[in-house]
């Protein structure tokens, strides 16, 4: 076993195996799991992958939930809905697409362990490590484990074959790189980040990548025609096939007053025609905020995902209201460190790459005035190289450092900026499967430094015994880091069993998430334990008191448990709150008539009616009193689907 890490290079083959290995070991579900939050809309309620009357190319026509434009909630990405649609014709089940989902981290952690070679040549310790800390990051299991993360998974695997690229000779990278963003776009819209980066990286890497001809700002160059050639077409084409309208924001221009970048930050916006994101104040507050404090929400969480792609104490499947909340304060130790993180971070790395570029002519001066008097043919620090991670290394570690400072300090914030909130509000405050791109450009640099902590070096004079201890304590922290990292993944995956452990799990981790404790009081009311159900769903309505859901949901359960005359407050309260809500106001209506305890609330019902003209409250309410009798209660084409029931047929 030792041997096949030590004497072969990480090549795409040899990585995959044990790539595959571990992956089916830390991250598979139960094969009797269900499915689970996004996976009911992804795949049950999917008429594309679950519906018989849509072609194969009707892919390209619809977004990510199997919806046309017209009905679409945003996220177009065809191609995992080519792959769940092709599975689910071999058996309906989450758990085939989930183990798919597996084995495309383990391509992508192989395609990783490579580029890592080709960043370091023959230091083989280096790209095994960079492998296994991008297989192995906890904060991924989300992306990794859930069946929806395919799309963080693929845009992924876009990116990172678009880096492998930057290997190709100058003539073949930009043909490379545009089918390699091609793909990763049309698996996930936030592939985009990768037309600055992958010419980001190009620049950096082009000394390590090309030794001999770096040609960094050509390499650079060629690299972002194909990166925004890709982008171009992917834009031209989603637009003919998924023509969306536009916000309304975007519809009118800028005055001349506004900054020029904001305004061209707005023109693009608008030449791009990102299909329209739903907007909920419980699954993302900072649509309540303001500028300067969604700003400042966003930071906060920024700095948070960094903490847990290295100390994951608490991974959760939701982080709704109040789990985030708008901050009281702009300025506090979490929220400026994100703002470092994100907007100072960028600034340093062009200095680290700029000493690359320093440390770079340094050492080949002197390769070179080395090998006119054939006294030295390697640069200076060869033999430092070879001591810290392979033998013939072209440069010295230091160089190494500063390229994977400089290409991880831009990565990062740039890869999570389209997930940030900042520049367009998203459906939801936090996820964490928004950091697989990012843990792309961070594997890299822990596995760096990881690698030199475990060949730590105490004073220069300690004893050997000394110097023995200070290995065996770099090693242990080596060891500690990745036991924390495989045994947070693996306890989150176990989450995953099926739905209700999802949410128990979810309503612990994230304590302050109504919308947690609501869906786990669901499950418990759908596996019969109802007075729990009450409980969690208090513990809702207490958390989050404006929202309807928590109200009807709570009069639900006391409507099914034959407490129908305590649940209508709850009912009327929820109809207040939310008049034009058509499922949570068909489920309450349809369970009082159920119960025949609609009738004493019959002018109650009338008098909502009225003071809601025009509402689904309205046409409901009345059609359930003057109509119950014919439709056996709401009229079924206005009822909600069932949990885990298929597409609705109209």
């Amino acid at each position: 076993m030792k041997r096949y890490f030590t004497e072969q290079d990480p090549t795409f083959w040899n990585a995959l195996l044990p790539a595959l290995v571990l992956v089916a070991v830390i991250y598979t579900r139960s094969p009797t799991t269900n499915c689970i939050f996004d996976e009911q809309e992804a795949l049950l309620a999917n008429p594309y992958v679950n519906g018989d009357h849509l072609l194969w190319r009707d892919a390209f026509t619809r977004d990510f939930w199997g919806l046309p434009p017209t009905g679409s909630i945003g996220s177009y990405r065809p191609i995992p809905n080519l792959i769940w649609r092709a599975l689910w014709r071999l058996r309906e089940h989450p758990w085939l697409p989930h183990w798919v989902n597996l084995m495309f981290h383990a391509i992508n952690a192989a395609l990783l362990c490579r580029l890592a070679m080709f960043i370091a040549p023959r230091k083989r310790g280096f790209a095994w490590l960079t492998g296994f800390v991008f297989l192995a990051s906890a904060v991924l299991t989300e992306a990794v484990t859930g069946v929806v993360g395919i799309a963080d998974v693929l845009g992924g695997m876009g990116v990172l074959l678009a880096l492998l690229c930057l290997r190709l000779p100058a003539w073949a990278m930009p043909f490379g790189v545009f089918i390699s963003l091609l793909f990763g776009l049309f698996s996930k819209e936030s592939a985009i980040v990768a037309v600055p980066l992958i010419a980001w990286a190009g620049l950096v890497l082009a000394p390590l990548m090309h030794p001999k001809r770096p040609l960094r700002v050509p390499r650079a160059l060629l690299s972002l025609v194909g990166a925004v050639a890709a982008l171009v077409l992917y834009t031209e084409l989603r637009k003919r096939w998924f023509p969306v309208a536009l916000p309304e924001e975007l519809t009118r221009p800028l005055p001349a007053s506004e900054p020029l970048a904001r305004r061209a930050l707005h023109a693009f916006m608008a030449w791009f025609a990102q299909p329209r994101l739903p907007k909920d104040p419980i699954n993302n507050p900072l649509v309540d905020a303001d500028m300067p404090h969604r700003i400042a929400g966003a930071l906060r969480v920024y700095a948070r995902g960094i903490g847990q792609t290295l100390f994951p104490w608490k991974l959760a499947g939701d982080y709704s209201f109040p789990q985030e909340p708008i901050p009281p304060r702009l300025l506090t130790p979490t929220i400026v460190s994100g703002g470092l993180a994100m907007f100072l971070a960028p600034l340093v790395a062009i200095g680290f790459w700029i000493a690359s570029l320093v440390r770079v002519g340094r050492e080949r001066r002197a390769a070179d005035a080395a090998s006119e008097s054939a006294s030295e043919p390697q640069p200076e620090a060869a033999s430092a190289s070879t001591e810290f991670g392979g033998e013939g290394a072209l440069w010295s570690p230091r160089v190494i450092t500063y390229a994977l400072l400089a290409l991880a300090l831009v990565w990062v914030p740039i890869a999570y900026f389209p997930h940030s909130n900042i520049p367009v509000l998203l459906p939801t405050v936090r996820a964490e499967r928004f950091w697989y791109l990012p843990v792309i450009g961070l594997a890299p640099l822990y596995a760096w430094a990881l690698l030199y902590i475990s060949r730590w070096r105490v004073l220069q004079g300690a004893s050997d015994r000394m110097q023995q201890l200070g290995r065996w304590a770099g090693v242990s922290l080596v060891a500690g880091f990745f036991v924390f990292q495989l045994q947070s993944a693996r306890m989150h995956a176990l989450d995953y069993t099926n739905d209700l452990v999802f949410w128990r799990a979810t309503a612990q981790s994230s304590s302050n998430s109504a919308k947690a404790h609501l869906n786990y009081s669901v499950m418990l009311g759908a596996r019969g334990f109802m007075e729990q159900r009450l409980v969690e769903g208090k513990k809702a309505m207490e958390l989050a008191p404006e929202w309807p859901m928590a109200h009807i949901y709570y009069g639900d359960a006391l409507c099914r448990m034959q407490r129908a005359g305590e649940a209508w407050p709850y009912y009327k309260r929820g109809f207040e709150l939310n008049p034009a809500d058509q499922n949570l106001i068909s489920l309450a209506l349809q369970c009082l008539w159920d119960e025949k305890a609609w009738e004493p609330h019959k002018q109650e019902l009338l008098d909502l009616a009225d003071a809601n003209p025009g509402s689904w409250l309205a046409f409901l309410a009345r059609d359930l009193v003057y109509n119950g009798e014919k439709h056996n209660g709401v009229d079924p084409k206005y009822r909600p689907r069932g949990y885990n029931e298929g597409p609705k047929k109209d």
